[in-house]
């Protein structure tokens, strides 16, 4: 009778959450409010980073701005105070060096307080076939893209545990849901950040700490330069995304409490998809969808996103 009992319990949660999320595709979450709330930004130099930057200060945030790049850390938090951040705080950091990363940890815990949302936007790419990467690029695209997830998980999601109280954030890519050519070392690092992200939730699950949310994000292409030269066979069905557009959804997500977010919708489709259908038929989609020519163009540098 247990055992019948469990199945029938698991039946029912199944199909609910099943309807609720569909019913929450039409039906809009009601926004938490982050007035107050302090945000850390790596990568927040440029791109992506900077547009959410300035975001999350118009949203009364207090923003903590985390770049190797001081000129463009500097640029972030005068955008970021003209458009209402009264609270920022900008670190030079390097993402690829966990020590550096523990030390302005405790820094940004000494001079500003405990982290409540800590959104992992650093990244870097380097483009190359596999075999023609250079060993030094593949530890680097690691270091920063995954490896410092973990030290400023472990640096920061402590403090969130105890007061059962906060939220991680991962940019990832959809390079993290789909491998790319000429993207291996990239591609490994990001599909490591979603996994990394989703074991993190549900051991927060496991621990009743459900106040402490996590968003990973998977983007396609994104205009910030990093992919720069880079071109979509068909920009109708896989755009490349505008930083500004990005970073709006990402800031819905985060207020929503959304826990994937992938850029744009047909990444849902083509994802259920790839898993159910043969290999050999994902690989025909990817061809032309061209996956496999898209970095055919690129002109980035290694560089932070």
């Amino acid at each position: 009778m247990n055992c019948f009992l469990k199945t029938l319990k698991c039946i029912v949660l199944f199909v609910y959450y099943v309807l609720e999320s569909l019913v929450l595709w039409v039906v809009p979450r009601r926004k938490k409010n982050i007035s107050g709330e302090i945000v850390l930004i790596t990568g927040a130099g440029s791109g992506l980073g900077r547009v959410l930057s300035l975001k999350f200060a118009s949203l009364g945030a207090t923003l903590v701005l985390w770049d190797i790049n001081q000129e463009g850390l500097k640029e972030t938090s005068r955008l970021a105070r003209e458009n209402g951040g009264v609270r920022v705080h900008c670190y030079i950091c390097d993402c690829s060096k966990r020590q550096d990363i523990y030390r302005v940890a405790d820094q940004v815990k000494k001079e500003v307080g405990d982290v409540n949302i800590l959104v992992n936007n650093a990244g870097i790419v380097t483009g190359k076939r596999f075999i023609d990467c250079p060993d030094s690029l593949v530890e680097k695209t690691m270091e920063v893209n995954i490896m410092a997830h973990f030290w400023t998980y472990k640096a920061f999601l402590p403090a969130m545990m105890a007061s059962n109280h906060g939220h991680l954030v991962s940019i990832a890519s959809s390079g993290g849901l789909v491998g790319t050519s000429y993207l291996a070392d990239y591609s490994a690092s990001k599909f490591a950040a979603v996994g990394f992200a989703e074991s993190v939730d549900l051991e927060m699950r496991n621990l009743g700490k459900t106040g402490v949310k996590t968003t990973t994000v998977c983007p396609f292409l994104m205009n910030t330069g990093m992919f720069d030269g880079c071109s979509t066979k068909w920009p109708t069905l896989l755009p490349t995304l505008e930083p500004e557009y990005v970073a709006e959804r990402i800031i819905t997500a985060i207020r929503q409490d959304q826990e994937m977010l992938m850029l744009p919708r047909l990444l849902y489709f083509l994802l259920v998809l790839k898993s159910v259908i043969p290999v050999k038929a994902a690989v025909v989609l990817a061809d032309y969808f061209g996956v496999f020519r898209i970095m055919t163009d690129f002109k980035g540098q290694a560089k932070k996103d």
